[in-house]
């Protein structure tokens, strides 16, 4: 049987993890999460699609693009997009896949505009505030689809 197929999808700013304020999102960069990521998908027979871009319309071709590719669920992290796009909103309603947000910090402690996300209006759940394990407890969840 095949692995099930993740895309991993974050916005902008996400390529500085390790570099941008590591009090609010830690020391690990975006390519130790993938990796991270990469490893435990395996042990759930899952294959992990990393992308980063921090281009609002990229994001919502690659959520059209995993509809159109079969992909089995998409973890999103929007980073700033999560409270501003209504593009992201629509285009994550306009597929089947379900889709998780995800965060590494609190969005509820930090500033108020970070807490409306339209992104978490779409998406099926949202696991936020563990750092990089945020994004392996999404795994793990996407897993039970």
């Amino acid at each position: 049987m095949a692995n099930k197929l993740v895309y991993v999808l974050n916005g902008p700013n996400l390529n500085r993890l390790g570099k941008r304020e590591p009090e609010i999102y830690g020391s690990q960069t975006l390519d130790d999460i993938g990796a991270m990521l990469a490893a435990r998908g395996e042990a759930l027979g899952m294959t992990i699609d990393m992308r980063q871009s921090n281009h609002e319309g990229a994001l919502v071709d690659w959520l059209h693009e995993a509809q159109d590719g079969g992909a089995h669920a998409v973890l999103l992290n929007a980073g700033a997009y999560t409270h501003t796009s209504i593009a992201l909103l629509d285009a994550i309603r306009s597929i089947k896949v379900p889709v998780i947000e995800v965060h590494l910090s609190n969005p509820h402690t930090r500033e108020e505009f970070r807490h409306k996300s339209w992104v978490g209006m779409g998406a099926k759940g949202t696991v936020a505030g563990f750092g990089a394990q945020s994004y392996i407890v999404a795994l793990e969840a996407a897993a039970g689809f």
